[in-house]
């Protein structure tokens, strides 16, 4: 029997970073829209395995967590550096929204 075919990941839910969090959160920030990326780029590679035939056993239970395994492939590899470069383009954007913020007004003048 084929294992059941399985609509494409669809992409996980990422938290908008806060324009004036700390350094380190807007990193994780763009790391994660990285790995999500990432993943979804390795996503058609893995899609050609066939599961029927895989040294793992195979079967309708590989083709229901081979998603996740690419994800959490795509999330090793942003972490250890190896990723496609994008998650230091979105923090030089994201500092550079942090730069161009500007302080609510107050009503308040200074002399």
């Amino acid at each position: 029997m084929d294992a059941p075919a399985l609509p494409p990941v669809q992409p996980r839910g990422l938290a908008a970073p806060n324009a004036r969090g700390s350094e380190a959160a807007q990193r994780r920030a763009a790391q994660d829209f990285e790995a999500q990326a990432l993943g979804l780029l390795l996503q058609p590679i893995f899609a050609t395995v066939d599961a029927n035939r895989s040294s793992f056993g195979g079967g309708a239970a590989e083709a229901q967590w081979q998603p996740m395994l690419v994800d959490a492939y795509a999330t090793a590899a942003v972490r250890s550096g190896h990723g496609i470069g994008l998650a230091d383009a979105v923090l030089r954007e994201l500092q550079r929204l942090r730069g161009a913020e500007t302080p609510p007004n107050t009503g308040e003048t200074t002399p």
